[in-house]
């Protein structure tokens, strides 16, 4: 539980609670209610209200057909390059759900975020059977097709400063092998896609690819996430085409 610092004169104390909620987010990828009551020490009514009332501000949203809440696009943006993340969501978005429209699947859109992949934004498709967007997570690069798209675009020597030497294993099929990832991205750039199968979450897949702005510089990811049994090799590649001319059209609108 957070530490309740005494609140100095004139302090509002509802304002505070919702602050100290809003910090949890750095800890904590998902939480509920009863997360949040316990934490912050208030009732359930309370912890429900309060979340209720960021979710309108956006910033939390709550996961679709569940109880949880993650971090919204409001709280991202002023978490990391304000500007430049909001032109990225704000130029992504409407392609996003167009693309998730054509393909009836999931589509994120992901930044690099140290060693992580941070989904900054989803859009999910109307199957009974989907991937759930995962807005506000922050998921090992390494284990993530949009994160080993972007990590393709740097030097061997940047990748080892920013993963310190040390790859991060969600399932048993992540890559955690140095020299093996450093073949993999090898494949990557010379490809200009990465496949994620079931390496961060058993059956899921996922196909990524770079987002570059007008100067050349890749600066997100964009992927398309598939139930493993309906995402087979020759179904990930057919949705690179759709893929690439998404991300082309998103980064021509980026400076």
């Amino acid at each position: 539980m957070q530490n309740k610092l005494e609140l100095p004169p004139y302090a509002i104390e509802s304002v505070n609670t919702a602050l100290r909620l809003l910090l949890l987010f750095r800890e904590r990828d998902v939480l509920r209610v009863t997360d949040v009551s316990t934490e912050l020490g208030v009732a359930r009514s309370t912890a429900h209200r309060l979340l209720v009332t960021l979710a309108f501000q956006g910033f939390v949203q709550q996961e679709r057909n569940s109880r949880s809440y993650r971090a919204g696009p409001a709280l991202m943006d002023l978490s990391a390059s304000p500007a430049g993340l909001r032109e990225i969501r704000e130029a992504a978005h409407p392609w996003m759900v167009r693309l998730s429209a054509d393909l009836n699947e999931t589509v994120n859109l992901l930044i690099l975020e140290g060693s992580g992949a941070r989904f900054i934004d989803g859009v999910e498709c109307e199957r009974p059977v989907r991937v759930s967007a995962r807005t506000g997570t922050l998921l090992p690069a390494n284990a993530t097709a949009g994160g080993k798209v972007m990590l393709s675009t740097l030097s061997p020597e940047e990748v080892d400063f920013l993963t310190g030497g040390h790859l991060s294993k969600m399932t048993s099929t992540t890559i955690t092998n140095p020299q093996e990832f450093r073949e993999e991205l090898d494949d990557v750039k010379r490809l200009g896609y990465a496949i994620n199968r079931n390496e961060s979450l058993d059956g899921l897949h996922a196909v990524a690819v770079c987002i570059f702005n007008s100067r050349g510089h890749a600066v997100a990811s964009l992927a398309v996430s598939v139930p493993a049994d309906r995402g087979g090799n020759a179904r990930l590649r057919d949705l690179i085409p759709s893929l690439r001319e998404a991300a082309d059209n998103i980064g021509s609108r980026l400076t």
